[in-house]
């Protein structure tokens, strides 16, 4: 007999009647029902988990700030998460969302206590703390809505954590661009002493230019004086000698013009006495006056000499009068003249105060325009290196602080949503399934081929591919499935396909192998065998999460080569790998069918009590 006549005799037993094709189909439809309900069901719970209903209690009793302006950041966090409705959030009373939570009406609690608000505001202040949200779960009515509600309150804290930054970074950013303000200020009134200084210093030198002319020119005049001085008294001395002279002078000259005046004087009174007496001698009165007539001349000559002589007391008069004075002004003008020289000296000393005072002042003054540049150029650095800012980049820049790391994640391959992410898993283990349940009807071996001694081989693959062909229709419609039904996208559809039929047909031989050597105990152990692959095939979470035997039996076994090479093929991973797990497959698939082949050849050689005991599992 031929394996295409033993496939049609088998298929034919199978669909013998009503009940058998009853069977048929559904054991046919098990890997579908499997794979299609379970991921039909759990295509993309995450997007459904606004349905779930989670209590949201807020005590909160807000914060006044110095302003009195009045903030509730409990208020604010919730109608920020009632209006984003990730959660079916339901606003309650503690005691109310206690009972819920007890009673299962809802799956998590959030309370936002009373001091939430003044604790977030407590970081402007002396005496900063955190605020506090408090998570309640009830594991008893859904642990893995626990989980999410640790995820989901993880995020509120993220999310306030966000809002308050932001507006402490406002604030700071707001001061900041304050400061900036005062410091261009500052800037400006730097430049204008800087430039104020360096007028000073320039003002200082030349008054120290005209201080040290001063002092040279007052040390000169202090010199000039004090020989001014000595001069005048030199002057003053020889002034008081001539007017001491020329009082002498007078007095003689007094004398001098008081004896010509006497003379002038007793002139009638001498001619008179002088008549008388050469009257007395006997002369004639023509004698007499023969003489006096040669006398009058003299007497004329005498009055003029007196006259001369009075002129010359009187101009000698005016000369001791003027020396005299000469003498009273230059000893006041020796007197002064010491003055000035006293006077040039404290000049002379002041000025040279004032030269040396004028080189302190420009010595401090080059400090201070050094100072002052120093000032100017430091603020306007300072100026520099804080941006200028409005309040629209304020608030982008304060956004950036609150939330300075954006994710921009890329996916080499992509699976399409959470359903699409265990598709993989669940049709390699819809495929095992729906072998497994296959076997229970169809016959791993030809019992009339093993007693007409026909060839093993042929034996072997025919009990094979009765259940392979059929366990391909099984994975044909579970594609069919995941595709139309339930839209799952794939990269490469039909070598997903082909993945799939080869799984099919590599489970189709270990299990036949179990069968032909084990018989119903083989069967069984086909069960064992799929659960030690639902555990190590990593469908879930990643295969390096399990303990170290299991992660042997994760590359041992096929079931996971199975999940990998349908992950590179649905979501457009690395194609190279696909070989690798191929090579895998096929080894197993030859490997278990050369098992069976041969124990296919021992039953055809002989037969024993074993072949012909009854079945311990039916």
């Amino acid at each position: 007999m031929k394996i295409p006549a033993m496939i049609v005799a088998e298929v034919r037993r199978l669909t013998s009647t009503k009940m058998s094709v009853i069977a048929l189909v559904a054991l046919m439809c098990v890997p579908v029902l499997y794979g299609g309900l379970y991921l039909w069901a759990n295509q993309d719970p995450y997007g459904r988990l606004d349905q779930v209903p989670v209590g949201l209690v807020v005590d909160d009793a807000g914060v006044t700030d110095s302003a009195g302006t009045s903030t509730n950041y409990g208020d604010r966090v919730a109608d920020d998460l009632v209006e984003n409705g990730a959660f079916d959030w339901q606003r309650m009373s503690a005691s109310g969302a206690a009972d819920a939570l007890a009673h299962g009406a809802v799956d998590f609690t959030v309370t936002i206590p009373a001091d939430f608000s003044d604790a977030l505001a407590s970081a402007a202040g002396t005496s900063p703390r955190q605020a506090t949200l408090e998570l309640a779960t009830n594991d008893a009515n859904n642990y893995l809505a626990s989980t999410i509600g640790t995820q989901a309150i993880e995020r509120i804290r993220t999310s306030v954590a966000e809002l308050v930054g932001d507006q402490a970074a406002l604030r700071l950013l707001t001061a900041i661009s304050d400061i900036r303000g005062s410091l261009v200020t500052a800037v400006d009134g730097a430049a204008q002493l800087a430039s104020g200084t360096e007028s000073a210093l320039d003002g200082a030198t030349r008054l120290g230019e005209g201080a040290t002319q001063l002092a040279d020119g007052t040390a000169t005049l202090a010199d000039g004086a004090g020989q001014v001085s000595s001069g005048a008294a030199q002057v003053s001395s020889g002034a008081q000698q001539v007017a001491a002279g020329a009082a002498t002078l007078d007095g003689y000259a007094d004398r001098a013009g008081s004896a010509a005046q006497t003379v002038v004087d007793d002139l009638p009174a001498i001619r008179t006495a002088l008549a008388d007496e050469m009257a007395a001698q006997g002369l004639t009165p023509d004698e007499i006056a023969a003489v006096l007539a040669r006398l009058d001349p003299l007497a004329a000559r005498i009055e003029s000499a007196n006259t001369t002589v009075q002129q010359a007391v009187g101009q000698v008069d005016q000369l001791a009068a003027g020396a005299a004075q000469v003498a009273s002004g230059a000893a006041q003008v020796a007197d002064g003249a010491a003055q000035v020289a006293s006077g040039a000296e404290s000049a002379a000393s002041g000025a040279a105060q004032l030269r040396d005072g004028t080189g302190t002042l420009s010595s401090g003054l080059a400090q201070l325009d050094d100072g002052a540049d120093e000032l100017r150029d430091g603020l306007a650095d300072g100026v520099a290196q804080i941006p200028e800012s409005d309040e629209t980049l304020r608030e982008a820049q304060a956004s950036t602080i609150s939330d300075p790391v954006q994710i921009e994640s890329s996916k080499v391959a992509a699976a399409a949503d959470y359903g699409a992410g265990l598709a993989p898993f669940f049709a390699a283990l819809a495929g095992w399934i729906g072998i497994y349940a296959l076997f229970l009807i169809v016959k791993p071996i030809s019992r009339r081929a093993i007693t007409a001694l026909h060839s093993p081989v042929r034996i072997t693959l025919a009990g094979w591919l009765t259940p392979g062909l059929l366990g391909g229709v099984q994975m044909l419609a579970l594609f069919g499935i995941l595709a139309v039904a339930l839209g799952f996208t794939f990269a490469n559809p039909l070598a997903t396909l082909g993945i799939m039929v080869l799984a099919s047909l590599t489970y189709a031989a270990i299990i036949l192998a179990l069968n032909v050597w084990l018989g119903s105990v083989g069967q069984f152990l086909g069960l064992v065998l799929m659960v030690l692959q639902l555990v190590t095939a990593g469908g879930t979470f990643p295969w390096q999460t399990l303990p170290a035997p299991l992660t042997g039996l994760h590359h041992a076994l096929p079931m996971g080569y199975v999940v990998d090479a349908m992950r590179q093929l649905m979501y457009g991973g690395d194609i190279g790998r696909i070989g690798g797990d191929i090579a895998v497959l096929l080894a197993w698939m030859l490997g278990a069918l050369a098992l069976a082949a041969i124990g296919v050849t021992r039953m055809t050689h002989r037969r024993t009590l074993r072949d012909l005991a009854p079945s311990l599992i039916g």
